[in-house]
């Protein structure tokens, strides 16, 4: 496994490599949900990329960024396990070098939900995001669907920016009570993590109400927000009840839908979602 820190090395790097790429971009500090993006590379991929890049430009004024967990070294053995080909490691003046000015910004989907709680951060996204792509140039890159705004949102700038590059989505990968997995995990008090199921609790209330015929999204959102409030740590941001390619909140559901929702647990903010079919 080669470790690279420069834009130049990763891009002579690839020139000599001949076969499918796949990639999988991380911010570090890795869990088994960023493993199981890797294996599913390994599987379907002849090289495997990986990068590792806390991106300053996805944290809003007063979000975690200084205090997000880092350990470049445990990350590495990691993927040296997974028996990933490359990581790329690169600094903040190699992605932002004085004088960058430059942003994807993708427009309507990123303006609903995390987009709405936490603005900028998607722009922030969508560039770094660009930037990996083009340094990178895989024939396929892979995302949790933990992150499922995050996804619609690369899957269209790939698409409207003709980029060629198949995203694979794969499966969030939970813990036993059904906390999805999360470097911010690592914030919560053992109070809090018990706590912290209550997500999974609210997802599956909405899952188990479509199943048994519910159609009013309005009941759903409520009753998942009724559960979440009997939890005494628990705050919610936001719960949503969408139509699954444009998180269009729904009135009725009559279409493929995604159940998501932020829940702040403590001082932490956890965000998770479901689909109802």
């Amino acid at each position: 496994m080669q470790v690279v820190r420069t834009i130049a090395e990763m891009r002579t790097l690839r020139q000599q490599l001949d076969g499918a790429i796949g990639f999988v971009p991380t911010m570090g500090y890795l869990h088994r949900g960023h493993l199981a993006l890797v294996e599913r590379a390994r599987s379907e991929d002849q090289f495997v990329i990986v990068s590792i890049y806390v991106n300053p430009l996805q944290f809003a004024a007063g979000e975690d960024l200084t205090a997000y967990p880092r350990d470049p070294n445990r990350d590495r053995e990691l993927l040296r396990q997974e028996n990933a080909d490359i990581v790329f490691i690169p600094s903040d003046s190699e992605m932002y070098p004085t004088g960058f000015s430059t942003w994807v910004d993708v427009e309507h989907i990123t303006e609903r939900l995390e987009g709405a709680s936490r603005p900028g951060h998607f722009r922030g996204v969508a560039t770094v995001v660009a930037k990996l792509f083009n340094i990178v140039r895989p024939c396929r890159a892979y995302f949790g669907q933990k992150d499922a705004q995050q996804v619609l949102i690369i899957k269209r700038m790939v698409a409207d920016l003709n980029m060629g590059i198949e995203i694979a989505v794969v499966p969030t990968v939970r813990e036993s009570d059904g906390l999805a997995l999360s470097s911010r995990n690592l914030y919560l008090s053992p109070e809090e993590r018990r706590a912290a199921a209550v997500l999974f609790r609210a997802l599956t209330l909405a899952r188990e109400l479509r199943a048994d015929g519910k159609r009013d999204a309005d009941t759903i959102r409520n009753q998942m927000k009724a559960l979440i409030d009997k939890e005494p740590l628990a705050r919610v941001d936001y719960v949503s009840v969408a139509d699954a390619r444009t998180l269009d909140e729904l009135r009725t559901i009559d279409r493929t839908t995604l159940a998501s929702l932020a829940v702040w647990i403590g001082k932490t903010r956890l965000i998770d979602n479901m689909s109802l079919e």
